[in-house]
């Protein structure tokens, strides 16, 4: 399994007035599908993420697009 960060500077034609960020999760199709699920079950409630997409390739393989939103933080000093 595969993890790949996309920061904020991606950007997508829908979400075009809030930035968000992305985490790609990439399996072959030797990996445990539990497995996968359990990892997208911790990223969904430990670090608030969203499954955006999922996609199932001809092989066997996917890839699993998850985003959050990125937080402007202002400071009040």
């Amino acid at each position: 399994m595969k993890e790949q960060f996309l920061t904020s500077s991606v950007q997508r034609e829908r979400d075009y007035l809030r930035q968000y960020e992305y985490l790609v999760l990439t399996l072959s199709p030797d990996d445990s599908l539990p497995e996968a699920r359990r990892r997208l079950v911790e990223h969904s409630e430990y670090g608030k993420w969203e499954l955006e997409r999922s996609k199932l390739y001809v092989g066997g393989g996917r890839r699993f697009w998850l985003r959050r939103r990125v937080m402007q933080v202002q400071r009040t000093v």
